[in-house]
């Protein structure tokens, strides 16, 4: 009996076909026709799998192995801004100005020495001279750069140089970190210039570590004289201040944000300029 009163308990079962389709989501109805595309404009998806459509070009650099120099000379860079660096090194981080430069460079251009080539035709010139009897024609010894360490510091300490170009760049650094101190001792104007290949291409070289104006022609007096002043301002006159200053001791980007971090939870000045430097 108990049975019984439980099955008849259960609702009757509903006749096929005859279940209420459940209502329409809201906002449904007002749905637009689907809109028909145009053939000659149908998007056609790309399947970058493998053997399929060819992978777009990223940019890599991050995951380049580079070379061993390429990482060395990085690597440097980073170090020198890192670590304390003492004054006598640090003070070829400051060089002349760009426009400063450039006279200078257009200087320099003007008494470039020769060529290996322009040197072969001079002396076919004078042998050929020779052979046909004639006397050889002296000239006035030309105004050339000199350039060659052992032979710059020589006409710096004889009080012979008018102005020296030093490269900020030389490695090692030993082999210049002496000459600002001797100029200065002998009273030689000097410039602290970027890039020692710029210096080479002067004088027909790969790099050169120093230049060397001995004498100028007439018309060049003025120029040289501007650039002799500005070698005086930018470096003769503030070398007391430079032994003074030593370089490096940058942070990086992720420890100066930490620091800033902790400044900040300690209350102080998360913008203090003390929080970039060690």
């Amino acid at each position: 009996m108990l049975i019984r009163s439980r099955l008849n308990d259960q609702p009757p079962k509903a006749k096929a076909g005859s279940r209420k389709k459940p209502a329409p989501a809201p906002g449904a109805a007002g749905k637009a026709a689907k809109i028909t595309k145009n053939p000659l404009f149908e998007a056609k998806p790309k399947n970058f799998g493998i053997g399929q459509h060819i992978r777009p070009k990223t940019d890599l650099t991050r995951f380049v192995k580079w070379p061993e120099y390429i990482r060395l000379q990085r690597q440097k860079v980073i170090l020198s801004q890192r670590l304390k660096v003492p004054p006598a090194i640090a003070q070829f981080s400051h060089t002349l100005d760009k426009n400063t430069a450039t006279q200078l460079f257009k200087l320099l251009n003007k008494y470039r020495p020769e060529s290996k080539v322009e040197k072969k035709e001079r002396l076919e010139t004078l042998a050929k001279a020779a052979t046909e009897g004639k006397e050889p024609t002296k000239d006035k010894k030309p105004l050339f750069v000199k350039y060659g360490l052992n032979h710059c510091v020589a006409l710096i300490e004889a009080k012979k140089a008018s102005l020296v170009v030093i490269a900020h760049d030389v490695d090692p650094i030993e082999l210049v970190v002496f000459l600002p101190a001797l100029c200065r001792k002998m009273g030689v104007p000097y410039v602290i210039v970027k890039g020692k290949a710029r210096l080479g291409t002067v004088v027909h070289k790969k790099t050169a570590a120093v230049l060397t104006l001995q004498d100028v022609n007439s018309e060049d007096q003025r120029e040289l004289a501007t650039l002799v002043t500005a070698a005086k301002t930018n470096f003769t006159d503030k070398y007391e201040e430079q032994r003074r200053h030593w370089g490096g001791g940058l942070r990086g980007n992720k420890s100066t944000q930490m620091m800033r971090k902790r400044a900040k939870a300690a209350g102080q000045d998360s913008k203090a300029a003390a929080l970039g430097k060690l």
